[in-house]
């Protein structure tokens, strides 16, 4: 147990790190090309903690050698690099992927050669060879297909030989590595697809990858989108200073893409070499698997497709080690400006399309919706104003009450009704007090007799007759009753239940978390979508503590007395458990670390 990495530490909670480095080479020089590629690795491994760290294509002779692969003295100065390169790093813990040709069977392979504690775990031959404008590869290598042997001779070692190894680590769940290289993730059926569908969570492709205009862009979608067809982390390393200019340049591109989102990725067109290091979460991986029922459907049709499984121990670092990722804080929400604005526009009109379909189908047209001046309330007032608009509506059939009770201030009622008069609905305001003093007066309640009380009950009272207005002024003039609590409160159960304000006849905020509606309310603001005198009032809503305002405050405050988040924790943070649970399935105690590592050196609730 002592040697069990602490609770702040990612490899504690189902990550693996991995680097991807790219050295600077020399054209057919494998004892310097050897030197750099152990000193790189020992970077990674000592300083960095990397458990796999993938290196570029034919790295250990450089790629840009030509006709030189045929030569004896090249080839047997590479054997030896691979020697000198074992034994160099037989001290390290990290796996390590490096490119070589290697003579096999009369026939020069391109390789990818994995090295763990000075041995050989196996070599992947390349695939698919580019004969095509400037790639010559025909002319020197032969393909995988071409091998008739599954296991080699190397360096004194019998070795496993071929594509269709899959590399999997003994005391790590879920953690399995597959190799490719270059062309292989350019065809329309990529080998590690294959081991991906037999378990590969982490694919490697050692890549060198001339740059041409606009080739950069394509590679990263390329990634991309193969990372998140197989549900895997995809690691890509390309050549970069060193190799030979005479027709082709290089840009040293690397990257690390985990299920479509890009973790990390290194300065194009560095002076020399580059190393990028990432923490891959395999619990995730696997989460994911586990739930895309056509992923295992896949998996079965091409089960005729087996592979050799090399099991080895993968060593996990000890100790408390910062977490090498990007956690965002508000996971609902993208920091990135323009991509923000993107989700927003989409949820918007999500939220209108939903709520569009079922007045239609209904054949409703008038729409019952009580207006508080808080955040819900105010966007599902503003997804029916523009609900109305696309289907051709007056706003007026939008029939927005205010219903001030015990502890309404002057600032929520009055943004109620600038609003609903700004968006030119039809607002009306109801006093609940009455109704209210009259149930409590039923149940013998003492604030009735002056007695300051107020419990659950006194707060619920006023929910629940606010509730029953609405759909009592719903069945009165042929309308629906939208309903305006949004995920977060649905989720912490902050719901007032028994015929309270999570109940309506349908819901648009129903799968927006809190967090989220506060953006979509900004991005209203910021396009203008319904007039400057609607921003104004909006603006001075999302400015607003969030509050049940069910409790009375001192006479003469402009705040509510009750604050929300004081009582159930800050939104942000509830968003962000709620969005690793119950999109991910994670335990508490992974979200507990996640959550530590995005807030733990800021403002808990501190917007971007």
């Amino acid at each position: 147990m002592e040697n069990l990495p602490p609770f702040f530490s990612p490899f504690a909670h189902g990550f693996v790190r991995v680097a991807v480095a790219v050295p600077e080479v020399k054209v057919a020089d494998p004892v310097f090309n050897g030197a750099q590629t152990a000193r790189l690795a020992r970077r990674a491994a000592v300083e960095n903690h990397a458990q796999v760290c993938l290196f570029p294509e034919l790295g250990l002779s450089a790629y840009t050698c030509d006709d030189l692969f045929h030569q004896d003295v090249l080839l047997e100065a590479v054997r030896e690099s691979l020697d000198a390169l074992r034994r160099d790093t037989a001290d390290l813990p990290s796996v390590l992927v490096v490119g070589a040709p290697l003579r096999f069977e009369n026939r020069v392979y391109n390789c990818a050669v994995l090295i763990h504690r000075g041995s050989i775990l196996g070599i992947a031959p390349k695939s698919y060879l580019p004969n095509y404008r400037e790639f010559y590869e025909k002319r020197y290598f032969a393909a995988a297909r071409d091998a008739s042997v599954d296991a080699v001779t190397l360096l004194g070692e019998t070795v496993p030989f071929g594509a269709d190894l899959l590399f999997e680590a003994s005391n790590v769940p879920g953690f399995a590595l597959g190799v490719e290289i270059c062309e292989d993730v350019w065809t329309p059926v990529p080998p590690s697809t294959f081991l991906a569908l037999r378990g590969a969570t982490v694919l490697c492709n050692l890549s060198a990858s001339n740059i041409t205009i606009g080739k950069a862009d394509w590679r990263k979608t390329l990634c991309a989108a193969h990372s998140g067809k197989c549900v895997a982390a995809y690691l890509y390393s390309c050549a970069g200073a060193g190799e030979s200019t005479t027709d082709l340049a290089w840009d040293g591109h690397a990257l690390v893409y985990e299920n479509g989102d890009l973790l990390t990725e290194s300065e194009r067109f560095a002076d020399g070499e580059q190393l990028i290091v990432a923490d891959v979460d395999i619990e995730r991986l696997v989460s994911e698997r586990t739930r895309l029922s056509s992923f295992t459907d896949s998996a079965h049709d091409f089960g005729d497709r087996t592979v050799r499984r090399i099991a080895f121990a993968l060593d996990v670092p000890t100790g408390e080690i910062p977490l090498e990722r990007t956690v965002e804080r508000f996971p609902f929400v993208p920091t990135d400006g323009r991509l923000r604005d993107e989700r927003c526009y989409e949820a918007y009109n999500i939220q209108v399309a939903g709520l569009v379909k079922r007045l239609k189908h209904s054949g409703i047209k008038r729409i019952v919706i009580g207006v508080s001046g808080g955040l819900d309330s105010t966007h599902a007032l503003i997804v029916a104003a523009r609900t109305m608009d696309k289907l051709g509506l007056p706003r007026e059939n939008i029939l927005g009450y205010t219903m001030p009770g015990f502890a309404t201030t002057d600032k929520t009622k009055n943004n109620a009704l600038d609003l609903m008069n700004a968006l030119q609905i039809t607002a009306r305001e109801i006093d609940i007090r009455p109704s209210c003093l009259q149930m409590l007066h039923d149940l013998n309640h003492p604030f009735v007799g002056g007695e300051p009380v107020y419990d659950i009950t006194f707060e619920n009272v006023q929910a629940g007759e606010r509730t029953s207005h609405l759909f009592r002024l719903a069945n009165f003039n042929a309308a629906l009753v939208l309903g305006t609590g949004d995920l977060s409160e649905l989720a912490l159960g902050w719901c007032t239940y028994g015929v309270g304000d999570h109940m309506s006849h349908y819901n648009v905020n129903a799968s927006v978390p809190k967090t989220l509606i506060q953006y979509l309310i900004r991005w209203v603001i910021g396009t203008n979508q319904f007039g400057d005198a609607a921003s104004a009032t909006l603006l001075s809503v999302v400015e607003t503590e969030i509050s049940p305002e069910l409790v009375p405050g001192k006479e003469g405050d402009l705040e509510p007395s009750q604050s929300t988040e004081a009582k159930i924790g800050p939104y942000p943070l509830q968003d962000f458990h709620l969005y690793y649970i119950t999109r991910f399935g994670f335990r508490p105690s992974k979200v507990a670390f996640l959550a530590w590592s995005a807030w733990h050196d800021t403002q808990i609730g501190a917007f971007p």
